[in-house]
């Protein structure tokens, strides 16, 4: 290579994409694990729909502004829909108009981040920490002051709504 700065700016750039990721995954703590995530896929196609277990299991995607949750707005907690594990509430909860529902942080702990190269490109996954069931993905073009989005699948969640 004739020019070593170029060398040097495309490792500055490729070590602050690793950098930036790796906080994101330092943020969650690790919770106890049942046996959730060990089920077959017989005994997940008995607990889930076809829809539910498209999504969760094989990491589909629901169609974008047709999930029942996208422009739900209601206090309460959003459970994972496979083991009903707390993932985010309702006070993280943002209109985002991107077509699923959108949180700007996660319950501590009840996430995992896994990379994802799918679709010829780079994301991070979300998975239920509990069960590893697929949620859907986080970008860092949040609006708030966290500056994250986690973009879920509606069929992902099971909400409850909060007793006054």
């Amino acid at each position: 290579m004739k020019n070593p700065w170029v060398l040097a700016i495309l490792f500055l750039c490729y070590y602050n994409s690793v950098f930036s990721q790796e906080k994101i995954v330092n943020t969650t703590q690790k919770i106890k694990q049942n046996d959730m995530s060990n089920k077959t896929p017989e005994e997940w196609k008995k607990i889930l729909n076809d829809e539910e277990y498209r999504v969760l299991i094989e990491k589909g995607t629901e169609y974008p502004h047709t999930g029942e949750y996208n422009t739900h707005f209601e206090n309460g907690v959003y459970n994972c829909n496979g083991c009903k594990t707390p993932l985010f509430t309702s006070d993280q909860k943002f209109k985002s108009d991107c077509g699923w529902p959108s949180f700007d942080e996660a319950v501590k702990g009840a996430i995992k981040y896994v990379d994802d190269y799918s679709l010829s490109r780079y994301r991070v996954e979300i998975i239920c920490a509990n069960c590893n069931g697929h949620l859907g993905h986080i970008f860092d073009d949040g609006p708030t002051e966290t500056g994250k989005r986690y973009c879920v699948n509606s069929v992902s969640l099971d909400f409850n709504k909060k007793s006054k």
